[in-house]
């Protein structure tokens, strides 16, 4: 079966809305995919304030804005198609909206972008919702990811992704498990901005520093690390727990990017180490597959390289398309699960009762 999808995906940093067109073709429980066209459109400034203050509205006004952001989403989409000539080779959207309230704990999660919306729009079927099935089933609703690596990246033990915050999965005896390992881009980018950069290109600056061991030291010995998994950071984890660490320090911008890189290394070995722990042969030979912005930074990554070494684990970097645009290939990959009616969402990642088959289609 060959399914010809868009996935988008909209993240919590606000740079835009990611788009993917891609090829998803199962022969036998295998499934492959091709990348035939993608865009990361970013958002004007208005709809930057308007997603980023969404919390504070009233029920009524959030509704209000839930479909203008389907509309506008639709009108995207349909100039991307236009603009790649996709007219008729469109099968079905899936679209996961942009994460406004997310509440498991009461059994809630909400994001913005009326599927209804976006489908009366493309006039094209649409897969919306796709984390509510899992949260109502008792689950977290996140991460949702690793049925995405499970089916399109097998062969690794290992899945790192270095966004805003990096968070691994892991292939274990007794299913996926996924958590949150440290802040990331957020921090690197942040510290950076005091040079008036948006991100340091390649990890140069950082590869020119000198770490603090001082500061790497303290870093380390932050609380959350001593946690058990399952777990995850909030997103002001970066901001307002370890970039303060370094505003009285009287060290270059460069050493500041050394010493978080080399922090971030460190956690993730710290990781992989744990998760080793509970591997069948936990001394046997392993491979992780590294996706995400941060993937293009290349002193970052020969960071990583070198504190996984000693644990045996090999690193795989794929191409930029898949680097880049990974969340909306497995958007459009749990769309077609979806589609077939098939689990789309792990319980042993989620923590839900059980798997589940999230998302809500709508069709004209």
């Amino acid at each position: 079966m060959v399914y010809n999808v868009i996935g988008t995906m909209s993240g919590s940093s606000l740079d835009g809305l990611d788009i993917v067109f891609a090829e998803l073709t199962e022969i036998r429980g295998q499934w492959t995919y091709i990348i035939k066209a993608s865009e990361s459109l970013p958002y004007e400034q208005e709809w930057v304030d308007k997603l980023a203050n969404a919390t504070s509205l009233s029920a009524r006004d959030y509704l209000l804005l839930h479909s203008e952001y389907g509309h506008y989403n639709g009108h995207r989409i349909n100039k991307f198609i236009e603009a790649n000539q996709l007219d008729h080779k469109v099968h079905f959207i899936a679209s996961h909206g942009h994460t406004t309230f997310h509440m498991p704990a009461g059994k809630m999660t909400a994001q913005l972008g009326d599927g209804a919306a976006i489908a009366a729009v493309t006039k094209l079927p649409v897969i919306s919702d796709l984390r509510a099935m899992d949260v109502a089933l008792g689950g977290q609703g996140a991460p949702i990811v690793p049925i995405g690596e499970k089916y399109l990246f097998p062969g690794y033990q290992y899945y790192l992704n270095l966004g805003g915050i990096a968070n691994i999965s892991a292939v274990l005896p007794d299913g996926f498990t996924a958590f949150d390992v440290c802040p990331a881009n957020r921090v690197l980018n942040g510290l950076v901005a005091a040079l008036n950069r948006a991100y340091d290109a390649g990890g140069e600056l950082a590869a020119g520093g000198v770490t603090d061991h001082d500061l790497l030291d303290k870093l380390n010995a932050l609380a959350y690390y001593n946690e058990p998994w399952p777990k995850s950071l909030a997103n002001d984890f970066g901001t307002a727990t370890i970039l303060p660490m370094f505003d009285a320090l009287r060290i270059s911008v460069q050493g500041k990017l050394n010493t978080y890189v080399e922090h971030i290394a460190i956690q993730i070995a710290n990781a992989v180490a744990s998760l080793k722990l509970k591997m069948d042969d936990p001394a046997a030979p392993a491979k992780m597959l590294i996706t995400g912005g941060g993937t293009l930074n290349t002193y970052l990554i020969s960071r990583i390289r070198v504190h996984l070494q000693s644990l045996d684990v090999e690193v795989a970097v794929p191409d930029e398309g898949t680097i880049n645009y990974k969340e909306a290939l497995i958007m459009a990959l749990i769309g077609t699960l979806r589609w077939r009616q098939e689990e789309n969402v792990l319980s042993s990642v989620t923590g839900a009762e059980r798997d589940s088959i999230g998302g809500a289609l709508w069709v004209q």
